[in-house]
């Protein structure tokens, strides 16, 4: 290295500026910096030492920065002449970051920090700084010894001194205000003086980044949580993978840690194992180790202390075995940081820290997280426990009897206690041991278990033995429904059937049950008997003629028994209504469905109602009744309160947001999607319900201009919703697409359009392939990859013209590749290839106009690209006075009259834009100006002022002549400052 030319340390640190922060640019940097002094250039060793200094700035080394910094104050010391203005500028400016280094170096001496800040107060005095900046790195250290009351001062004088052009920015400034704030633990007010930086009104290259880290405890502690998510999802998002912000990546696992979100902590550790190890700056290691403490101790307590972390030092380690080694060294850093400072501050917040207890128990992300695996030997999550007031172990069997008998959803939670509490009991009870039998068989025959029968057929034996007879006919029933549901003979599922109709007849007339036993059995023949119809078909039978079957004797059987027994009169009716949809009557399913819902409700059973509303939410949400489909989906969150299956919860949740999002209600759509969320991985059905709720939320975040939010949950959910189908992995990419480039992240938003493209290109419609391809074409050329934005362009414009219906993207595509072709230098050969292309997409318009000439959009793009081209001739006769390289062929000039030629075609082309223009209405009319405005401008350079003028004055009496409800409000006086610069 030490051998490399002048030229090569220039290109070298061109392209070290350019590189990432981290390991590699800052050897890179050094390297140059002992290439260049080796040279002897003492401007080029200059040139590199401040590089270095900048490179270990924005790593995980910045303590470093002290010797580069030393070697160019001495240079500066030797020789100020040497440093222009900027120069100067420039090494006072790094004064603070040594300020800052120092601070943060245990070993360096407390003495020597205390030097070098008056070092920094006499130069900055007798440059004729403001002491703003001495007085911020004064608060610091005074903090760090403990010196309360020197900090509070210092902070005072902070305030009180001047902003100057060596003052931080305004958003720093605002971050390190906030953080004393926290420190006095003043939350709100830190939050309130934070503000500026959290709404974008104040930003920089590390800002809001930091100050959306730091926010995330205070928002937990004021009880503002929904602040807490997006803070934490916009936040990570920023900071992720950037080694200069190692301490605020550290804020967001602590607050994983403390909301309930363990397994993202750990995700977003793993994104950042190389950094498990000593690091090179002893306060980041501090910072990040500390926020890693907390999420590995919550681990442990949750009986995660055996399950694999990230590795330390290259090897594999525990999570308990990597708590030990990093509290051991995390600790060390601490007590040498006391030992300088003569205080024990720094261990006291770090042991405060890593003993946080959890702010919220379990805080919904949005964000897709792996579950964290159950811990070996531990066991199942525990059931739902019963109410409160459940008290005796009577009480406690009756009230869960009552819950069956009711079909309440609580009824497995009262039956789970039952079962854990009976052991327990002195005598046990035959009946309760019959219960508990006939739980656990219904259990088996909800999930299919092969033994179900065999277990209820001895519920049944075992309710005879006892005289339960209304027991062990219900027993009879659900022997039926499996039987059915196990694909049985249709002969056995019949005489099972009668046999359980039987049943329940036989009861005793006096039995209060007896008439609901029968209304059961009668209901269950009827749904299983349309099954079996349906599967003994053949393909002669009249299509429907099942289900009108079924109809006819749901409907009879809604009729008997709507007023003896409500609720099963309502699943007839519901089952009704589903019949209606399927049968291509979505108004007769929606009457039936609230008839359902209604019945339900007054029968005692709001529960029964929610599947019934939410269905019929969904139907009025396709037949375009978005009021009344909200008005079903709340209906259903209102009688939802006791339902306790996650799934129904989470498409609950999900049919509300979505209505809510087509009604433009984005605030609230996101809220309900993020319950939704939440309720699908609860169910374990986080790819696929959840990945759907993911995708909505996303989609209201984007609606509501949280456009990182958004993307954070859309590409969290993106690999499940790859595995959803072709049509919903491209909507999907599509959707990323948009969002990243909404966020300027053009190569990550151009891949994505790429990928979905790819899906696409199989696909008989070569539509959705051109308008993605083009998309990353426009995306690709947002990013400055020329060579690949065209070969997108080229390939956007051969699968429009094979549609032969897109001539509007046709002209977008050519004219995009025209202005591509100017992007390096504006020669005569890119000019003409311009002019080629323009001209070819003004002949697919008016092609297309010839065929439908009054179309608006025709007219509107044949105006734009008349406009353009006369912007690309406008851009010729501008480089013209540009001074040319020595190398470029003289005969590159244009003489005067190819320069009045030009200047003519641009003047025709702008009022030709503008005519139409003028033509298509008040929508155009800001087009309209801006021809007009270059029309004006280009006969001022032609030495024809009065002509430009004068298109500008018969624009004003035009506009005055006009209602002024029609006319913008910036138009007029636009127009008459433009006549006056040009009269002037």
């Amino acid at each position: 290295m030490t051998s490399l030319t002048r030229q090569e340390i220039e290109q070298g640190l061109a392209e070290n500026r350019e590189s990432p922060g981290g390991t590699a640019r800052n050897t890179h940097a050094e390297a140059l910096v002992a290439a260049a002094e080796a040279s002897g250039d003492r401007a080029l060793f200059r040139e590199t030492l401040d590089n270095l200094i900048n490179a270990y700035l924005w790593s995980s080394e910045s303590s470093k920065l002290l010797v580069p910094f030393a070697r160019l104050l001495q240079e500066y010391d030797n020789d100020p002449g040497a440093f222009s203005e900027w120069d100067a500028h420039s090494l006072f400016w790094q004064f603070k970051w040594v300020a800052a280094a120092i601070a943060d170096s245990p070993g360096v001496p407390l003495e020597s920090a205390t030097g070098w800040l008056d070092e920094m107060e006499r130069r900055y005095r007798i440059a004729g700084y403001s002491e703003r900046p001495v007085r911020e790195a004064e608060l610091w250290l005074a903090d760090a010894t403990g010196d309360d009351a020197r900090a509070r001062q210092a902070f005072e004088r902070w305030m009180a001194a001047e902003r100057d052009d060596m003052s931080d920015c305004r958003a720093c400034e605002l971050n390190g205000q906030g953080q004393y704030a926290v420190l006095r633990g003043e939350d709100a007010q830190a939050l309130e003086i934070w503000a500026p930086v959290l709404t974008g009104e104040e930003t920089c290259a590390e800002e809001p980044h930091r100050v959306l880290a730091s926010s995330l405890l205070p928002l937990l502690r004021l009880g503002r949580t929904d602040e807490a998510r997006s803070h934490h999802v916009r936040g990570y998002r920023l900071a992720r993978g950037n080694e200069s912000l190692l301490p605020s990546v550290a804020k967001h696992i602590e607050f994983c840690a403390l909301t309930g979100n363990e397994s993202r902590g750990l995700e977003i550790l793993a994104e950042h194992a190389s950094h498990a190890g000593p690091l090179a700056n002893a306060d980041d290691q501090l910072a990040f180790h500390g926020g890693v403490l907390v999420l590995l101790r919550r681990l442990r307590e949750l009986g995660h202390g055996q399950s694999p972390a990230v590795p330390y030092d290259g090897a594999p380690h525990t999570v308990s075995e990597l708590y030990e080694v990093l509290r051991t060294g995390a600790l060390g850093i601490a007590r040498q940081f006391d030992a300088r400072n003569g205080t024990t501050r720094a261990s006291d917040r770090f042991l405060a820290r890593i003993g946080r207890q959890p702010l919220v128990p379990q805080l919904p992300l949005g964000v897709r997280s792996a579950a964290l695996a159950r811990p070996a030997g531990s066991a199942a999550p525990a059931a739902p426990s019963p109410p409160a007031e459940s008290t005796g172990f009577a009480e406690l069997v009756e009230r869960a009897r009552q819950a069956r008998d009711l079909g309440h959803p609580g009824a497995d939670a009262l039956w789970a206690e039952v079962a854990v509490r009976a052991g327990a009991e002195p005598e046990p009870d035959p009946l309760v041991a019959a219960d508990l039998a006939d739980h656990r068989a219904l259990a088996a025959a909800k999930r299919g278990a092969a033994e179900a029968p065999e277990l209820l057929t001895a519920v049944r034996d075992g309710y005879r033995a006892l005289g339960r007879a209304d027991r062990a006919a219900l027993a009879d029933l659900r022997l039926a429904s499996v039987a059915a549901q196990s694909g049985a003979a249709p002969a056995e599922v019949r005489r099972l059937l009668a046999v359980a109709l039987r049943a329940a007849e036989s009861l005793d007339a006096r039995e209060p049950l007896r008439a609901r036993r029968i209304a059961l059995a009668e209901l269950a023949a009827i749904r299983v008997e349309s099954y079996l119809r349906s599967a003994e078909a053949t393909g002669d039978e009249e299509h429907g003629h099942g289900h009108a079957a079924l109809a006819a004797e749901l409907t009879c059987f809604a009729a008997a028994y709507g007023d003896s027994l409500a609720d099963l009169a309502a699943e007839a009716e519901e089952m009704l209504g589903r019949i209606a949809l399927s049968q291509g009557d979505p108004e007769q399913a929606v009457a039936l469905l609230a008839a359902a819902a209604v019945r339900a409700a007054g029968a005692g059973r709001p529960w029964q109602a929610v599947d019934a509303l939410v269905l019929r939410a969904g139907v009025l949400t396709q037949l375009d009744r978005p009021e009344e489909a909200e008005q079903a989906a709340r209906s259903a969150l209102e009688h939802a309160d006791e339902v306790t299956d996650a799934e129904a919860q989470g498409v609950l949740r999900l049919t509300l947001a979505d209505v809510l999002l087509r009604r433009g209600e984005a605030a609230q759509a996101a809220g309900h999607a993020l319950t939704g969320v939440h309720w699908f991985d609860q169910a374990g059905l986080t790819a696929d319900g959840g990945a759907q709720a993911r995708l909505l939320l996303a989609r209201a975040y984007a609606q509501d201009g949280r456009a990182a939010e958004a993307a954070e949950v859309l590409q969290s959910a993106l690999p499940d919703l790859l595995e959803h189908g072709e049509e919903q992995a491209v909507s999907a990419r599509e959707f990323l697409g948009g969002l990243l480039r909404r966020l300027t992240e053009f190569r990550a938003a151009a891949e994505q359009f790429l990928l979905a493209a790819e899906t696409a290109k199989e696909w008989e419609d070569p539509r959705p392939q051109a308008g993605l391809a083009q998309s990353a074409a426009d995306t690709l050329s947002d990013a400055g990859l020329g060579a690949e934005a065209v070969a997108a362009y080229e390939r956007a414009l051969e699968l429009h013209r094979l549609t032969g219906e897109a001539p509007v993207s046709e002209a977008r595509v050519l004219r995009s590749l025209a202005w591509l072709g100017l992007r390096e230098a504006v020669t005569d050969q890119a000019v003409s290839r311009a002019r080629t292309l323009m001209a070819e997409a003004a002949d697919v318009l008016e092609a297309a106009l010839a065929a439908d000439p009054g179309a608006a959009p025709l007219r509107s793009e044949l105006a734009q690209t008349w406009h353009q081209l006369a912007q690309v001739l406008d851009r010729r006769v501008s480089a013209q006075t540009e001074r040319f390289d020595e190398d470029e062929d003289a005969s590159a000039s244009l003489s005067e009259a190819e320069v009045e030629a030009l200047r003519l075609e641009e003047i025709d082309l702008w009022d030709r834009a503008a005519s139409v223009y003028a033509e298509l209405g008040p929508d155009h009319v800001r087009d309209r100006f801006q021809c007009l405005n270059n029309a004006a401008w280009t006969e001022q350079e032609r030495g024809r002022p009065d002509a430009g003028a004068a298109r500008v004055a018969a624009l004003i009496d035009e506009v005055k002549a006009l209602p002024e409800s029609a006319v913008p409000e910036w138009l007029l006086p636009s127009a008459e400052r433009l006549l006056a610069q040009l009269t002037g």
